[in-house]
């Protein structure tokens, strides 16, 4: 995914939402961010984004529900979810993402999915 793409990030957890705004800012994207799934998706239907990376487990609609929305909705963009909990990528409704990141203080694995999904 080349540096100057936007990505929208999608975490209720300030600090954690904060951290991965400034990781993928270093790296060169243009980074927004909202706080939960309805102010993500109000973003997604404003703005264009070329990913988008999602916490599983949000207050009011989960994380699974919004990338499953995105998808009916035929909104184009790559779809990372993002969780503590690794037992979700069993989960069938996480078909709709495009990668699964389990979070970790280091943002290498983050990184590396985005590289990837560039490619495709």
């Amino acid at each position: 995914m080349d540096q100057s793409q936007r990505v929208l990030v999608i975490e209720d957890e300030e600090n954690m939402r904060i951290l991965i705004a400034e990781e993928l800012q270093d790296e060169g994207f243009t980074v927004d961010t909202a706080s939960n799934a309805q102010e993500g998706m109000e973003r997604l239907t404003i703005n264009e984004y070329d990913l988008v990376t999602i916490d599983v487990e949000m207050p009011g609609m989960s994380g699974l529900e919004v990338a499953g929305l995105i998808r009916d909705k035929k909104i184009p963009v790559k779809i990372i979810l993002l969780t503590a909990y690794s037992h979700y990528k069993a989960d069938l409704s996480s078909w709709a993402a495009d990668a699964y990141v389990v979070k970790s203080s280091d943002f290498t694995e983050l990184k590396q999915a985005i590289s990837d999904l560039s490619k495709l």
